[in-house]
């Protein structure tokens, strides 16, 4: 019974006889080797000086002859195909594993702005009733994103955008960060980013002048 070898090899037709339905491929050791047309698996009959890759193996007798003959121009295809879709599966793998990252640090950052501004109301530097205001706000922002989103896939109202950036500037851009994060809405516009970044240092600003400046004594005035 004849033993295929492991490896493939590479070479051309060198002769064939399309009315007995065999020929020869000379590999490119120079050695000439047996196929016959049933080990051709191009849907057609070879043709000589195309090249070809095969592998080799011992018929009943011992001799050698060449098995699973495909064209190398095919095999070439084939293996840039792979190639190609390895290529993309690896790039969204890592495109993923990115995404998943972000995800975390904007969570963690999140909650880590609320831990700080629960510091500050618990010694004193800031009022519970901020704190409040930014977990309500956070709540909402997010909400928002939330209706907007689901407006957008079913062709419904959307909220305008000068709306979301206002309840970001407003103390809702944590729950404008998690919803364009985990929700993937509105994360890739980048004219929307940048309005967004600017709510962010604005409200940013607001805070820091409540804390340290006159607007604290105004905003205890008004609470």
């Amino acid at each position: 019974m004849a033993k295929p070898m492991a490896h493939k090899q590479q070479g051309h037709i060198k002769k064939w006889q399309n009315d007995k339905g065999f020929g020869f491929i000379e590999t490119a050791a120079g050695e000439s080797v047996f196929f016959h047309v049933s080990a051709f698996k191009a849907q057609r009959r070879p043709e000589v000086g195309e090249h070809v890759v095969f592998t080799v193996a011992k018929d009943n007798q011992g001799r050698l002859q060449a098995r699973e003959v495909q064209e190398l121009s095919f095999v070439q295809q084939k293996m840039a195909q792979k190639n190609s879709q390895i290529r993309r599966r690896n790039h969204k793998r890592s495109a993923q594993a990115e995404f998943e990252a972000g995800q975390k640090k904007r969570l963690f950052l999140g909650i880590g702005f609320y831990g700080v501004l629960i510091l500050l109301a618990l010694t004193d530097k800031l009022s519970w009733l901020v704190v409040a205001w930014y977990a309500l706000l956070g709540v909402i922002t997010y909400s928002m994103y939330a209706k907007d989103k689901a407006a957008a896939q079913n062709g419904d109202w959307r909220t305008p955008e000068s709306t979301l950036h206002l309840l970001s500037a407003l103390g809702g851009w944590v729950g404008a960060m998690v919803a364009q994060t985990y929700l993937r809405h509105k994360s890739q516009k980048p004219e929307f980013r940048i309005t967004y970044y600017l709510t962010v240092i604005i409200n940013l600003a607001g805070l820091l002048f409540i804390m340290v400046g006159d607007g604290l004594t105004g905003l205890k005035g008004l609470l």
